[in-house]
């Protein structure tokens, strides 16, 4: 998920049903996707690359249809706005630093990702407890196409001649990350002022 849904699911409180069970399909691929992180690392760090790659992909497929199906039937619950970025932080925690252990991804490129990630998601939830909401960044989907095709080069076993590719889209995706960090700073700030 991307901070710009991230940030619609926060802010559209009032879109959540009480009526609506927590038991429906867009909470049960959230909780799939949790359940299947341990898989993933264990497959990124057992070196079953083509297997990791294809978790990978079926578990960021899950983030794009849980939201879509949720929108569409009118299934958005409480559960499902806290255990959706949940979910998706920690599918991209586990690729970055299982990738780090490998030895494929620099170190100082997950420190960071996640350092703005987790960042920004504190400070938007401790705004929200005191009635602020942060909008939402325009760069967000971007940051997170770049950050799953990154990550999805890494995994798959290419050429070694695809490796200074993959390390530029690497770079492009924390540096957007980065950005739309900033950019969340910066508006946040003239949004409260």
């Amino acid at each position: 998920m991307n901070d710009s849904q991230a940030a619609h699911k926060q802010s559209q409180t009032k879109d959540v049903n009480p009526e609506v069970s927590n038991w429906n399909l867009p909470n049960i691929l959230t909780s799939l996707r949790i359940l299947f992180i341990p898989l993933f690392a264990w497959l990124v760090l057992a070196g079953h690359e083509w297997w990791a790659f294809l978790c990978f992909a079926l578990l960021m497929l899950t983030d794009k249809l849980d939201g879509d199906i949720a929108r569409a039937r009118g299934l958005i619950t409480n559960f499902g706005k806290i255990a959706d970025p949940i979910a998706d932080k920690a599918l991209m925690t586990a690729a970055l630093v299982c990738l780090n252990i490998t030895g494929a991804l620099p170190v100082w490129i997950t420190v960071l990702i996640l350092f703005r990630e987790f960042g920004i998601t504190i400070w938007r939830f401790f705004l929200l407890r005191q009635g602020k909401v942060v909008p939402a960044s325009q760069g967000g989907k971007l940051k997170t196409a770049l950050q799953t095709v990154a990550v999805a080069l890494y995994l798959c076993p290419l050429p070694g001649w695809m490796d200074l590719p993959s390390l530029l889209v690497m770079l492009a995706a924390a540096f957007v990350t980065v950005l739309t960090g900033i950019q969340y700073l910066i508006d946040g700030h003239r949004e409260n002022q």
